[in-house]
C-alpha cells in the first residue's frame, strides 16, 4: 500500500519540494516568492545546524543550541510554506513523485541539496570506532567522550592506561581538523589543569594526522605555513602527508608504520556527497550530482541540486565547487531567482558565477589564518575576523548573541563553563518507538 504524505494541496501554485535544511536549502527556501511557489522542505532534523563551529560543541565551547535554530521558526510569517521531519527515500522522476519515510510527495520543481557526510575513504569499518563532526548529535557524542577519557584518566590503575586516555588523534588537515586541535591545545594549557588538579597534563598528547601534504589545503600556501606553525608552537604533534590504515583500539596504525595508542580518534579527513536514489546512473560523477551552469540535474527535467552534493563543471570550475557554505549559499541565491522569474514567465535565465569571499580558520586563541582576495596573513586580526564573521553567519538572533557572550566570558575569564557529561539513559521505550514506525513504514 502507498502512502502519500499529508501536505496541503498545493492550489493553482506550483509546488517547490527541497531536501535538506543546510545552508543551500534554508537559502532557496527563504528566497523562492510563495506568492507562485507552495514550498515543500523535508528534513531528517527539525533545526538547522551550523557546522563550522560543531568543534566548539565537541570541545565544551558552546552549547548545542547555540549553532541549532528550529527550520519552522525561521518561516513562521511565510505563507503556503511546509516543512516535514522525514528521510527521502527515492525520487520517480517520470512521475515526478518523491518517496520519503512518511509517504510520497507529488512536486512540480525538486531541488536536492542533502549535502555531505563524513568520508572514511573506503574504511567503512572506521565509523563504528572513530568519533566525526558532521552533525549536532555527533558533536555531542565527541564531547561526551573527551569529557568523559579525563574522567577515565583518573580511575586508570597503569601509566600507559593513563597515556591511551589522554592522548587524542586527530585525523584530517582541514579547517576542522586545524581547528578542533588547536581548541584541544587551548584546553590542555587554560582549562584542564583547573578540573583535573590530580592529572599530569605534560602527559596529554594531541597528534594531527593529515594525508595532504600540507594542512589547509584548500587555503594558500601562506596559511598552511603560518597554522603548522602555530599548532606545533602549542604542542600538537603533526604528522604530515601519512594517511591513517587501521584502528584497532586503542593501536591508531599510520601509514608509514608508526603506531599511536589512544582512546580517542576523530575522524574529520574529508567529506562525500549524499546520495538520492531513483536517478539516472549518468547523473552522478565522483559521487556528487551533475548540474549545468542553471544547477539542473543532468537528463531530468525540473529537478535541481545545489550545495555540496552537486558537482557543477565549467570553464571557471573544471573541478567543480568547493563544499563549503559560500558555495551553497550563492547556487540557492540564483536558482532562487531564476525559478521565480520562470515561474512569472520571464525566459531569461542567470548562470552560477561563485564569487569567492575569501577563506578563514581559527586555530585557537588569538590565532587564525585569512585568505581575503590576495591577502594573506594570520594572527590576533585574522582571529577577530573569524569570530565576526562566524558571529553575523549564525542563523537566529538570539544565537548570535549567545555565541557572542560565550566568547567574550571564555575570552576574559580563560574557561569554558559547559564541560557537561550528559548521556542518555537506556531505555527500551526507545528501540520499541524506532520498531513501531519502521513496521508502520
Amino acid at each position: 500500500m502507498e502512502y502519500i504524505a499529508n501536505i496541503p494541496d498545493s492550489g493553482s501554485k506550483k509546488r517547490i519540494v527541497i531536501i535538506g535544511g543546510g545552508f543551500a536549502g534554508l537559502q532557496l527556501a527563504k528566497k523562492i516568492d510563495s506568492n507562485y511557489f507552495q514550498i515543500v522542505l523535508i528534513d531528517k532534523v527539525n533545526y538547522h545546524q551550523f557546522q563550522p563551529l560543531m568543534y566548539q560543541v565537541a570541545t565544551a565551547g558552546l552549547e548545542p543550541s547555540s549553532i541549532s535554530y528550529p527550520l519552522r521558526k525561521t518561516f513562521h510569517k511565510r505563507k503556503d510554506f511546509h516543512f516535514r521531519t522525514c528521510l527521502a527515500k527515492q525520487v520517480l522522476p517520470e512521475k515526478k513523485i518523491l518517496e520519503t519515510s512518511i509517504g510520497s510527495i507529488q512536486y512540480d520543481y525538486l531541488v536536492i541539496a542533502t549535502g555531505c557526510d563524513t568520508n572514511y575513504f573506503g574504511n567503512d569499518k572506521l565509523k563504528d570506532s572513530t568519533y566525526a563532526l558532521k552533525s549536532i548529535s555527533e558533536s555531542l557524542l565527541a564531547r561526551n567522550r573527551i569529557l568523559l577519557s579525563f574522567e577515565k584518566a583518573l580511575s586508570a590503575r597503569t601509566e600507559e592506561k593513563v597515556k591511551e586516555h589522554l592522548t587524542f588523534v586527530i585525523v584530517g588537515g582541514g579547517a576542522t581538523g586545524v581547528e578542533l586541535s588547536g581548541a584541544l591545545a587551548d584546553m590542555k594549557k587554560s582549562v584542564l589543569p583547573k578540573d583535573y588538579p590530580e592529572l599530569d597534563f605534560n602527559k596529554m598528547e594531541i597528534h594531527l594526522v593529515d594525508a595532504s601534504p600540507r594542512l589547509l589545503f584548500a587555503m594558500s600556501e601562506e596559511a598552511s605555513a603560518k597554522a603548522e606553525e602555530t599548532l606545533k608552537k602549542r604542542g600538537v604533534i603533526i604528522h604530515q602527508n601519512i594517511p591513517v590504515k587501521d584502528y584497532k583500539e586503542p593501536v591508531v596504525e599510520l601509514g608509514n608504520g608508526t603506531e599511536l595508542k589512544s582512546r580517542n580518534v576523530f575522524w574529520v579527513g574529508g567529506v562525500k556527497a549524499n546520495s538520492l536514489a531513483g536517478l539516472n546512473d549518468d547523473a552522478y560523477n565522483r559521487g556528487r550530482l551533475v548540474v549545468d551552469e542553471y544547477n539542473a540535474v543532468a537528463g531530468h527535467n525540473n529537478i535541481y541540486s545545489i550545495g555540496d552534493t552537486c558537482l557543477l563543471l565549467s570553464d571557471n570550475s573544471p573541478k567543480g565547487h568547493g563544499q563549503v557554505a559560500q558555495v551553497a549559499i550563492q547556487m540557492a541565491r540564483t536558482l532562487a531567482r531564476n525559478l521565480n522569474n520562470e515561474v512569472k514567465g520571464h525566459n531569461q535565465k542567470e548562470k552560477f558565477v561563485y564569487s569567492d569571499k575569501g577563506s578563514l580558520a581559527t586555530i585557537g586563541r588569538n590565532a587564525a589564518v585569512a585568505d581575503l582576495w590576495k591577502l594573506h596573513f594570520g594572527g590576533t586580526v585574522a582571529w577577530w575576523l573569524w569570530l565576526w564573521v562566524h558571529i553575523l553567519s549564525i542563523v537566529g538572533m538570539r544565537n548570535k548573541v549567545s555565541v557572542f557572550i560565550d566568547w567574550v566570558w571564555s575570552y576574559i575569564t580563560y574557561d569554558v563553563s559547559l564541560r557537561l557529561l550528559i548521556r542518555p539513559k537506556k531505555n527500551k521505550m526507545y528501540d520499541e518507538l524506532d520498531d513501531r514506525e519502521q513496521n508502520y513504514e
